[in-house]
């Protein structure tokens, strides 16, 4: 298993180079981090958008684009379609956002004719490290489903499992979190919650090892749990958080990243290849291990 983010880039390093595509690709921190794992030789890169402000761009980060494929399309959903186009005639293993909306983007994605459904539900998995807890933590879905339902859970779930068995997690532990860890008909994510462990424990879902509800604090620290005497394979020692819904997700995202001091690799997934979905706010540090992140799991 993957102890550190750092080891994203060694791990990638294993594998061939992968494609990566950006659609409307004039942004810098991207293509900063573009230019960062190229020089690592993890990816390859398709610069899809406004070549003129890309060239503008590469220019001033020192950035040398002379022998990479770039496409001139200036309309970003007829730059994002261009890029989903590409991946579909495999021609690249990796889709990353650009400057574009993160709905033009997923309207191109979702495309009945040129886009990357597989049939599974796309949800965002974010891989953190924190200097105050003892492992890779994930964290889902900060991004994609805003009230997820019961079945839309369970495929949320099962994408970020993937994520684990590809960094090397056989069995990683998930916690199903919200504001309290008993079970209340009245709050309907501890319902969810309660209705997914059973499932696990009767072998409907497999490949890791699920408990809920649990509060955060019952999810990440071993003495929360042993003070409110709850019995559990998960507390204390969690891999994966599934939050209720895309607030409780985003609002402990950004938590992490602004406040906790972690640093961040994140990707969608359910399509038919990783997507690197970043907001603008991130690092360029954290765009570039979600390159890294994205290349390993390809």
């Amino acid at each position: 298993m993957i102890k550190h983010l750092s080891s994203l880039v060694e791990e990638a390093k294993k594998k061939r180079k992968r494609k990566i595509v950006v659609a409307a690709s004039g942004d810098q921190d991207v293509l900063e981090a573009i230019n960062n794992a190229r020089a690592e030789g993890i990816i390859e890169p398709i610069l899809v958008g406004d070549v003129p402000k890309i060239k503008a761009i590469a220019k001033k980060i020192k950035f040398d684009i002379k022998d990479i494929e770039t496409i001139d399309i200036k309309d970003k959903y007829e730059a994002s379609l261009k890029a989903t186009l590409l991946v579909r005639e495999g021609k690249a293993e990796i889709l990353m956002k650009g400057l574009v909306g993160t709905g033009i983007l997923l309207k191109a994605i979702l495309n009945k004719e040129y886009g990357l459904r597989t049939g599974s539900i796309l949800s965002h998995v974010a891989i953190f490290e924190s200097p105050f807890y003892h492992k890779l933590l994930g964290v889902t879905d900060a991004a994609m489903n805003v009230d997820p339902s019961l079945e839309d859970k369970i495929g949320i779930i099962k994408n970020a499992v993937e994520v684990f068995h590809k960094l090397g997690n056989p069995n990683p532990k998930v916690a199903i979190v919200g504001s309290v860890e008993t079970i209340n008909p009245k709050m309907e994510a501890t319902m969810h919650a309660a209705t997914i462990s059973m499932m696990n424990y009767r072998k409907q879902i497999t490949g890791c090892i699920i408990d809920g509800p649990l509060a955060i604090d019952n999810a990440v620290s071993k003495k929360s749990s042993e003070l409110k005497n709850i019995t559990s394979d998960v507390a204390g020692d969690v891999d994966l958080i599934l939050a209720p819904d895309i607030d409780g997700a985003n609002i402990l995202y950004k938590s992490l990243n602004f406040l906790g001091g972690a640093t961040a690799a994140a990707v969608i997934m359910g399509a038919k290849v990783p997507i690197v979905l970043t907001s603008r706010a991130d690092s360029e540090k954290s765009k570039f291990l979600s390159i890294a992140l994205a290349a390993v799991i390809s």
